[in-house]
């Protein structure tokens, strides 16, 4: 590695979830799309700017597919498989992304209210006979976020045990060699085919149903197929837990805004709109690709040039949100992009915001004298995550 890429900071700039990295405020107010150094050792132009962020993921020459190619840069751990990083595109053309975006739309009917409610409260009593401190990453993040993708993805609880370290060690930075990597995603992978292939006649959920689908000579091939259920698991669980637990700790530094919870449910849909903007959960960034030379922003980028785009640092930009390091939970409008923009929507947001909500209700009413066991500062974070999560949120009521 040359001398001037070692003088570049090295990105991601902190592991912790409850305040944005200094180094990310410094470079949107300064330098808003930034030459930086990656994991994996490579070179990349950081956006933190929100308008710059929303050109990137609106313009069709940052492309996302072309980041699977042979020789493509990478930010962190080599890519496997072509549609782990467009899992969509792969279901659109094999015509089942429909009955994903049916089950992860705004009704959810795999996911009852009721039984998230029940799934909430259960976890949060079994933390209460454990004794305090409790652990809510544990006992509310965790739980919550596993057994919503369980349910509705139709795989046995009783896996749990063994899927989560595997994904656990996909979502890991730097730690696993590259083969340890692609030995963790063999067994997930060949999990996935396991139970794809084995599905009764009855569908258990999502994957079944799939499956039941696709038309191997039009669509995905057994591989694609497991890779794609591996993706759809992965990311729905490790980027809920991790949300919820950042949530979480945020809300618990605020104990006026739970009491508002309590007394005016009214306002949870917008105080999660509020804990989506402002909670800081990615490790590692949103990656696209330039596939055409051209201006971004003050500098000139190149094809085959990785770009990376901190959404954590966008949605603190005070060109697109008033004061926006003050917590505010009714603020409006709140157009942040934990979702994305445009086409390069998450199809996973209206589950986060309908479950998040579900289960801050059932937190705030079940236990309303919940409080942090430890000083925010105290509360120990995961390192080197894809995903940022607390190790634990110690609590007591």
């Amino acid at each position: 590695m040359s001398a001037p890429d070692q003088a570049l900071p090295r990105y991601p700039f902190s592991d912790r979830g409850d305040r944005l990295a200094p180094e990310l405020a410094d470079l949107r107010q300064r330098c808003p799309v930034a030459r930086v150094r990656t994991n994996a050792g490579g070179q990349a132009w950081l956006v933190t700017g929100y308008d710059l962020a929303r050109h990137v993921l609106r313009e069709r020459r940052f492309g996302r597919s072309v980041l699977a190619a042979k020789g493509s840069p990478v930010q962190d751990s080599p890519i496997l498989a072509p549609e782990l990083m467009g899992a969509m595109e792969y279901l659109r053309r094999a015509g089942l992304r429909d009955e994903v975006l049916a089950a992860l739309g705004r009704h959810q009917p795999d996911l009852p209210p009721a039984w998230v409610e029940h799934v909430t409260r259960a976890g949060l009593e079994a933390m209460v006979r454990d004794g305090g401190p409790g652990d809510l990453q544990r006992h509310f993040a965790e739980r919550v976020a596993s057994h919503c993708m369980y349910r509705l993805l139709g795989l046995p609880f009783e896996d749990h045990g063994w899927l989560a370290p595997r994904a656990d060690l996909d979502l890991t930075m730097k730690t696993p060699t590259n083969e340890e990597l692609a030995r963790n995603w063999g067994e997930l992978r060949d999990y996935m085919h396991a139970h794809i292939r084995t599905r009764p006649d009855r569908p258990r959920g999502l994957l079944d149903r799939i499956a039941a689908l696709n038309d191997r000579d039009r669509g995905l091939d057994d591989v694609q197929l497991a890779n794609i259920a591996a993706v759809l698991y992965v990311s729905g669980y490790e980027d809920f837990a991790s949300f919820l637990g950042v949530a979480a700790v945020k809300l618990l530094e605020r104990p006026t805004v739970m009491d508002t919870l309590r007394d005016r449910p009214d306002v949870t849909s917008r105080c999660v709109e509020e804990l989506l903007r402002c909670s800081v959960v990615l490790g590692n960034a949103i990656q696209r690709y330039v596939t055409e030379d051209g201006p971004l922003g003050d500098v000139f980028v190149r094809q085959g040039d990785l770009i990376l785009l901190s959404l954590d640092a966008v949605n603190f930009d005070p060109a697109a949100f008033t004061e926006p390091d003050v917590f505010d939970p009714a603020r409006s409008p709140n157009p942040h992009l934990r979702f994305g923009y445009g086409r390069h929507h998450c199809p996973g947001g209206h589950l986060v915001r309908r479950q998040t909500a579900t289960a801050l209700r059932v937190l705030v009413h079940h236990l309303p004298r919940l409080r942090l066991a430890v000083p925010v500062a105290d509360i120990a974070w995961v390192p080197n995550r894809m995903a940022i999560v607390p190790r634990q949120v110690p609590v007591c009521w």
